[in-house]
C-alpha cells in the first residue's frame, strides 16, 4: 500500500487541506454538528478508503446530500434518530454491493461524466469566489444554485464586491501567486518543490500572515473568515462531540424512507464519482463499483454508530488527490489520519488558517476540471457527444450535481435514439487457440454500437487472459459510440502490461497492436 508513499504522502496533504472546510462546511449546510462532518472524512479516509478498490478516490460528507440531511434531521425529530437511517442506509447499501448493482455506474455516456466534471470544477470556482474575497455567509460545501441562505450562486457573488475583506483578499491572492508558481515553475526545477506541495506553503503562509496582522484594524482576518474546527478542553469534552443512533426509532416507517433514501443518493453518487475518477486516472485504472458500495455501505454504518454524516465518494477531493500526484489509497488513507490527528492535537492551530487561502487551493481544483480547451474538444466531437455534454453542465451550475446528471443522460439517451436503432447483437466473440499455444479470441462488433454497450464490452475485455491475441473485427460497423473507442484506447495501456496482441480489422485493412484508436476512427470514412 505504501509503495508510491513519496507521491501519496504530499498528496494526502493536499486532500487534507481541501478536505477540511468542507467537511466542517458540509455539516453546518446539513444542520448537523461540525463534528459530525469531521467524523464522516476521518471514516471515509480511513475505513473507506482501506476497504475500497479505488486506488486513487476519496471518500467523504457529500454537498449532494446536504438538503436531505437538513431535511430529514427535522422530519426524524433530532440528530440521533436521523443517526439511525444513516446505519441502516449504509446496510441497504450493502445489500447492493453483494446483489451486484454497481453494474449501473457503466451506463453513464462518456459525455455525461466529462460534463459533470466540467460542472463541478465550474461551480467551485464560483461557490469559491466570495470566500476568496472574505465574504463567507454560505457555508464551504453548499454547491446547489439555489443556496441553503437563500441567495443563489450569482447574487451571492455580487454581494461579495460589496463585502470585501482586505487582509483575506490579499492572503488570498498572495497563496494562488505561490501555488501557480508552485505547479508552473517550482516542480519542475527542484525534486524538494514537489516533494513540499504549494498548497501546504500557502496555507502556513496564510497562518503567519494571521498571526502578525490580527492587531491591524485593516488586515485582520475576523474569526468568520476562519477555519472552524471544535476546540474540546479535555478528553472528555472531546469524547461529548459523538453523537450515537437511537434506535428506539426504528420500527418508524419515515426511518426507513430516509434511509432507503440516503442509500440511493449515495450509491449513485458514488458510482458517478468512479466512474468520473477512473477518467482522471492517468494509469487508467478500473474501480470495481460493487466492492465500492460495499466499501461505503461499511463505512455509512460506521459513520452513522459514532455520530457522522452519510459518506460518498467524493469528486473534489478525488480529483485534488489525482492532480497533486496521489497514486495509491494510501494517499485517502493517510489524509483520513491527518483529520483524526489534527482535531485532536493541533485544533486550535487550525482555526487560523483562512478560508481564502483554501479557496484559493480549490481555484486550482477547479480550473483543471474546467478547462477552456475541453469545451472546444468536446465541440470538435461533434453534436452527439457536445449536446449532453453541455446539458450536464449547465444543469450542474443551475440546479444540483443529480438533477444536473439527471438531464444529461436524458439528452444523451434522445441523442442515441436518434441516431441508431435497436440492435441486440452487439457482440460476436470466437475462441481459440494458435499453433504457438497462445489463447485467440475474436470479437466482431456489430452495425450499432452504443455507451449501452459499454459494461458487457468492458467485460469481455477484463477477461481475456495473460498472453493472449485479440482480433477486433469492426468492418460491419457503421456507428461506434465515443464511449466504446475511450473503452479501447484505455484498454491498450493494459493490453500492453497484460501481453496481449490485438490485430485490428477494418474496412481499410488490418493493423496490429495500434498506437492510438481515437486518431484510428477518426480517418474512418464512415460516421464513426
Amino acid at each position: 500500500m505504501f509503495k508510491y508513499i513519496k507521491s501519496d504522502l504530499p498528496a494526502s496533504i493536499v486532500v487534507f487541506f481541501v478536505a477540511l472546510p468542507l467537511c466542517l462546511g458540509i455539516a453546518l449546510a446539513s444542520g448537523a454538528p461540525l463534528f459530525s462532518g469531521l467524523i464522516a472524512g476521518i471514516i471515509g479516509g480511513i475505513v473507506v478508503g482501506a476497504l475500497s478498490g479505488s486506488q486513487i478516490g476519496v471518500s467523504g460528507p457529500a454537498a449532494g446530500l446536504a438538503a436531505i440531511v437538513l431535511t430529514a434531521i427535522g422530519t426524524l425529530g433530532g440528530y440521533e434518530n436521523f443517526l439511525v437511517a444513516v446505519v441502516l442506509g449504509g446496510v441497504i447499501q450493502l445489500i447492493f454491493g453483494f446483489l451486484k448493482a454497481g453494474i449501473i455506474g457503466y451506463y453513464f455516456p462518456s459525455s455525461v461524466i466529462k460534463g459533470m466534471l466540467t460542472g463541478i470544477g465550474i461551480i467551485i470556482i464560483l461557490k469559491q469566489i466570495p470566500h476568496f474575497f472574505g465574504y463567507d455567509p454560505d457555508p464551504e460545501g453548499d454547491f446547489a444554485f439555489f443556496q441553503v441562505d437563500g441567495k443563489n450562486t450569482f447574487s451571492e457573488i455580487l454581494e461579495t464586491l460589496n463585502n470585501i475583506s482586505p487582509g483575506a483578499t490579499i492572503i488570498a491572492i498572495t497563496g494562488l501567486l505561490i501555488l501557480i508558481l508552485w505547479d508552473r515553475v517550482l516542480t519542475k526545477k527542484a525534486r524538494i518543490f514537489q516533494l513540499v506541495q504549494g498548497p501546504l506553503v500557502a496555507v502556513v503562509v496564510g497562518i503567519l500572515f494571521y498571526v502578525f496582522t490580527k492587531d491591524n484594524s485593516t488586515l485582520a482576518i475576523s474569526s468568520d473568515h476562519l477555519v472552524s474546527v471544535p476546540v474540546p478542553e479535555d478528553a472528555s469534552s472531546f469524547l461529548a462531540q459523538f453523537s450515537f443512533p437511537n434506535f428506539a426509532v426504528i420500527v418508524r416507517p419515515e426511518i426507513w424512507i430516509t434511509a432507503f433514501t440516503i442509500a440511493l443518493v449515495a450509491s449513485l453518487e458514488t458510482l458517478l464519482c468512479v466512474e468520473a475518477t477512473d477518467k482522471l486516472d492517468p494509469r487508467k485504472r478500473v474501480t470495481p463499483t460493487n466492492r465500492e458500495l460495499l466499501a461505503q455501505g461499511t463505512g455509512n454504518i460506521i459513520s452513522g454508530m459514532i455520530g457522522g454524516l452519510p459518506i460518498t465518494q467524493v469528486i473534489v477531493r478525488s480529483s485534488a488527490n489525482i492532480q497533486s500526484g496521489g497514486r495509491s489509497k494510501a494517499s485517502a488513507i493517510i489524509h483520513g489520519f491527518f483529520l483524526l490527528i489534527s482535531v485532536i492535537l493541533i485544533p486550535t492551530l487550525l482555526n487560523m488558517i483562512p478560508l481564502s487561502v483554501l479557496a484559493a487551493i480549490l481555484f486550482i481544483v477547479g480550473y483543471k476540471l474546467a478547462k477552456p480547451a475541453l469545451f472546444k474538444k468536446m465541440y470538435d466531437m461533434g453534436w452527439k457527444q457536445f449536446v449532453p455534454f453541455t446539458v450536464t453542465v449547465l444543469g450542474i451550475v443551475f440546479t444540483d450535481l443529480l438533477v444536473g446528471i439527471g438531464l444529461g443522460l436524458a439528452v444523451g439517451i434522445v441523442v442515441i435514439l436518434i441516431k441508431s436503432y435497436q440492435n441486440s447483437h452487439f457482440l460476436h466473440i470466437e475462441e481459440s487457440d494458435n499453433p504457438n499455444g497462445s489463447h485467440k479470441v475474436r470479437m466482431a462488433l456489430a452495425e450499432e454500437v452504443t455507451f449501452f454497450n459499454k459494461g458487457a464490452i468492458l467485460k469481455e475485455l477484463d477477461r481475456l487472459p495473460k498472453n493472449s491475441y485479440l482480433e477486433l473485427d469492426v468492418r460491419k460497423t457503421r456507428y461506434l459510440d465515443n464511449d466504446i473507442i475511450e473503452i479501447l484506447e484505455d484498454f491498450s495501456e493494459k493490453a500492453r502490461n497484460r501481453n496481449i496482441d490485438i490485430k485490428l480489422i477494418s474496412e481499410r485493412g488490418e493493423v496490429e497492436n495500434p498506437e492510438s484508436y481515437i486518431e484510428f476512427f477518426k480517418l474512418r470514412p464512415k460516421n464513426v
